[in-house]
């Protein structure tokens, strides 16, 4: 009797002991079918191409690769596929900067006529603190007549003038990127690539990654666009990161738990030292420093993560065909929130592109017809689409074009005012001021805080009185 009873205790001792496992392994497995349907629904509609990670706690919540490694789709990506993150590997340049501060051999309020770079006397002014917010006045690289490394540094050299006093507005630019890698390379003796390696890649163990990988690197992926073509990948300065989605979880992990800069030194990066609510060269964070958020595009590469410090939760994707990136990493947040998330619509903006650029009146009829027939399938809820679209076109100096864009954009979203704001730029951009400045003023009615708008009124009556 005393033997059964004994076996029955170990029965039910192993019954509890299991249901205590399913019990744990449920809400992982609740969200793991969630996601799953997500991406699925993603996939299906063509507007993902590239992995998902998912972690909490230091367990894999979810892991997918998702279509082909290039525009042929020949070959599927697998999770040791390599990724350009974009502005995300600026991040290695920053946490490179603070070692050396934490080292004792930098000061962030050091000015950068310190360095042998031989810059002019506005180097006197610009501080490592201002490269590393991007207020140093100093403006973006000029890509229409630099060619490489040394073409920059030789504009550097020349620049006569900053757009603004350092330290007085944000101007988001790739120059103090490559000037904080000539700082580190001037201290250390070494290239960046270098130091990075010793101090961060290999310490992190991570094993696929690499700096300006070529086509034929082991695993490394090319962008292609919507018509599944391959897509330039051009890039001018050297030291560039690309990486996997489980090297870019140990990126983030260590980062989170101080294991690369301290607590302090991570804080100071996680804010623009200058402004309040401005970006800063680590993407953004909350006033507790317990979430860390940022994004990343390269050409047709895009990259984005969440992350929460406390609950230890990483939500990570990379792709390489630019889509709707940001809107799935957030309803994979959300869904890891127990809140309510949306299913991802195609992009209206990559639909309607190619024949906007070929025919502005052809693509706005496209935009028309799309609409009335395939509303629940494309994205016309977001006045970010036709945004995108109008820079997109602006950029191409396609003047008329962007403007026939911004003016549909209005009419969808009347009461938008960074739609103002931005036909108001492509006004100014086409000497129109008259029509700039209604613009600008319109958008200073919706939002009385946009202080682009107020700097662009300013400046448009000082043009005009001239």
């Amino acid at each position: 009797m005393i033997k059964h009873t004994f076996i029955l205790v170990l029965f039910l001792s192993f019954l509890g002991c299991n249901q205590v496992k399913k019990q744990k392994e449920q809400p992982f497995q609740k969200y793991h079918q969630t996601i799953d349907s997500l991406m699925q629904v993603s996939a299906d509609r063509g507007i993902f191409n590239g992995n998902i990670l998912v972690t909490k706690n230091d367990s894999i919540v979810y892991q997918k690769s998702f279509g082909y490694t290039d525009g042929s789709q020949k070959n599927k990506l697998t999770e040791k596929s390599i990724f350009s993150p974009g502005s995300i590997a600026k991040e290695f340049v920053a946490v490179s900067i603070m070692m050396l501060v934490e080292q004792g051999n930098l000061n962030l309020e050091d000015k950068i006529s310190r360095f042998n770079l031989g810059l002019p006397e506005w180097s006197e002014k610009v501080t490592v603190k201002h490269l590393l917010s991007f207020t140093s006045g100093i403006p973006q690289i000029n890509y229409e007549t630099i060619k490489n490394e040394s073409d920059i540094l030789k504009d550097l050299q020349q620049l006569e003038n900053l757009l603004f006093e350092p330290g007085s507005d944000v101007n988001y630019n790739n120059n103090s990127i490559f000037l904080q890698k000539k700082i580190i390379e001037d201290i250390t003796k070494k290239t960046f690539q270098d130091f990075a390696k010793e101090n961060i890649i290999v310490p992190l163990k991570m094993k696929d990654i690499s700096f300006d990988p070529g086509y034929d690197y082991p695993n490394r992926v090319r962008c292609f666009n919507v018509h599944k073509e391959n897509t330039e990948e051009s890039v001018i300065t050297k030291g560039w990161i690309w990486l996997s989605i489980n090297d870019l979880n140990k990126w983030i992990t260590a980062l989170h738990n101080y294991k690369l800069i301290s607590k302090a030194s991570l804080e100071k990066l996680l804010v623009n030292q200058f402004f309040e609510n401005k970006k800063c060269i680590m993407g953004s964070s909350n006033k507790t420093f317990t979430m860390h958020q940022h994004g990343g595009q390269f050409h047709q590469f895009e990259a984005a993560f969440v992350s929460e410090f406390k609950d230890d939760l990483n939500v990570i994707l990379m792709s390489n065909n630019k889509n709707q990136a940001f809107e799935i990493i957030l309803s994979l947040y959300n869904i890891m929130k127990d809140k309510s998330f949306t299913l991802p619509k195609r992009s209206i903006y990559r639909q309607i592109r190619s024949k906007c650029h070929e025919d502005i009146d052809l693509g706005i009829q496209y935009y028309k017809e799309l609409k009335a027939t395939e509303l629940a399938i494309y994205n016309f809820e977001s006045p970010n689409e036709l945004n995108a679209l109008g820079y997109d076109l602006l950029n191409s100096k396609k003047i008329n074009e962007s403007i026939g864009i911004f003016k549909l954009a209005i009419s969808e979203f009347p009461d938008n005012a960074n739609l103002y704001d931005s036909l108001g730029e492509v006004y100014f951009t086409d000497k129109q001021y008259d029509l700039s400045l209604l613009n600008y003023k319109k958008s200073l009615v919706l939002n009385s805080n946009n202080a682009n708008a107020e700097k662009m009124i300013k400046k448009i009556h000082s043009l005009v009185k001239k």
